[in-house]
């Protein structure tokens, strides 16, 4: 919306000035798309480096799990804001003893699909499960 709003403002100003500033705007807009764009994939190998660095070499340890969550989230965190995008980042990490049990989950977004966006990264060894779920929000400046 914002675009066109600037968009009817820069049509409404004289002809020669309105060419130059259309020309920078759809620059400016071009490269805002771009880098407005979340990257899953990208999301996704960083959390899944940061699963595998913290659980890769361990058993599920019930006492260990508290420490083990609070730490994907927060280098998961790290990283992703370590890209330099303006985004808004909520990560949320689930581990679970294997046993035989069904764990099913579910969200559901209100928001951009132009700019925003999720990623789930499932990851899993003989004794544990982990889910972690990545919700990127566009900052629009």
């Amino acid at each position: 919306m914002h675009y066109c709003t600037r968009r009817h403002k820069l049509s409404c100003w004289g002809e020669g000035r309105k060419k130059i500033i259309r020309k920078k705007a759809s620059a400016s807009l071009w490269r805002r798309d771009v880098e407005m764009t979340f990257n899953a994939e990208e999301a996704h190998n960083i959390v899944k480096e940061c699963i595998e660095g913290i659980l890769g070499k361990v058993d599920y340890n019930h006492n260990k799990v508290n420490q083990w969550t609070a730490t994907i989230v927060e280098q998961s965190l790290t990283h992703l804001v370590k890209l330099g995008k303006t985004y808004k980042y909520i990560v949320t990490c689930a581990v679970m003893q294997k046993s035989g049990a069904g764990l099913h989950t579910a969200s559901s977004c209100f928001w951009d699909t132009t700019t925003d966006g999720t990623c789930t990264v499932r990851w899993e060894n003989r004794t544990m499960n982990c889910i972690v779920n990545v919700f990127a929000i566009a900052v629009v400046l």
